[in-house]
């Protein structure tokens, strides 16, 4: 394998397969190679590892399945690197919540667990780059011309630098998942085009505080504002509370843009 050493395989894995997945894992993390190089031919690999050719090939569908190869059949094939992105993980997660029966009303509590915690870091770790995203964000969102579909990318687009802004890509990739779900967008929750200067204004009250590097103004200002979701469901949407949440199954690899495109359709 270009003489690269694997790591030792751990002991405890159940299965053969499982040994093997695990340490080219391993080997892949702290390797230079990127998405599309070739991470090695199978004769090197059954080489390597002394296994048989069935046994190979499980752990390399385990990889696949986790996306962290891709096998290419045919002449110029072979076992690519892959990245699995964010994207990908956080709809796997969404969905699995959803299989699970998990319902709306725990997915607005998580929603209101992490978000403020995001907006801490990124007023103690965002660089001023960021924030002036988020300003240029709040702008757009004050044009009184811009359309529905707009205004619902927009308000997702604040909320994802912030989530950029924090440097936390676990609570990063958390917020990825649940913003999917938490934004009752999939329940048919509706807001009025006057809510719109309101949450404007609490972006804004979010942003001073990361820039006042006020970690405890910007969580309190974050809290405030996705906790108005949950008011909102629970004075006129009371029925979804405890209703499994729901999200779009998708047939093909998720994209950055996930914001819905029903009209009158705005996430606080």
């Amino acid at each position: 394998m270009n003489n690269h050493t694997l790591p030792d395989s751990p002991a405890s894995y159940s299965s053969k397969a499982e040994q093997i997945a695990q340490a080219l894992l391993a080997w892949i993390a702290t390797s230079k190679l990127g998405p599309g190089d070739t991470l090695a031919t199978e004769a090197e690999l059954l080489a390597q590892f002394g296994v048989s050719r069935p046994t190979l090939r499980e752990s390399l569908r385990i990889l696949e399945s986790q996306e962290v190869i891709r096998l290419r059949p045919g002449p110029g094939g072979g076992i690519l690197v892959r990245r699995p992105s964010v994207d990908t993980l956080a709809h796997s997660f969404s969905v699995f919540l959803r299989l699970n029966d998990v319902p709306f009303i725990e997915v607005l509590k998580a929603r209101e667990a992490i978000e403020p915690a995001l907006a801490a870091e990124a007023a103690l770790n965002g660089e001023e780059v960021l924030f002036e995203e988020m300003q240029q964000s709040i702008v757009r969102m004050k044009q009184a011309d811009m359309s529905d579909e707009a205004f619902v990318a927009e308000n997702r687009m604040f909320h994802r630098l912030v989530a950029q802004a924090s440097g936390n890509e676990v609570l990063k990739t958390f917020w990825e998942a649940i913003s999917i779900m938490a934004s009752g967008e999939h329940h048919g929750i509706r807001y009025s085009f006057g809510n719109r200067r309101h949450i404007a204004q609490a972006h804004q009250a979010i942003l001073d505080a990361c820039r006042r590097r006020d970690a405890q103004g910007a969580s309190s200002a974050m809290a405030s504002h996705v906790g108005e979701l949950e008011h909102l469901v629970r004075t006129r949407y009371m029925h979804l509370l405890e209703q499994p949440t729901q999200v779009t199954v998708r047939t093909r690899r998720p994209s950055a843009q996930v914001a819905g495109s029903a009209t009158r359709k705005e996430q606080p």
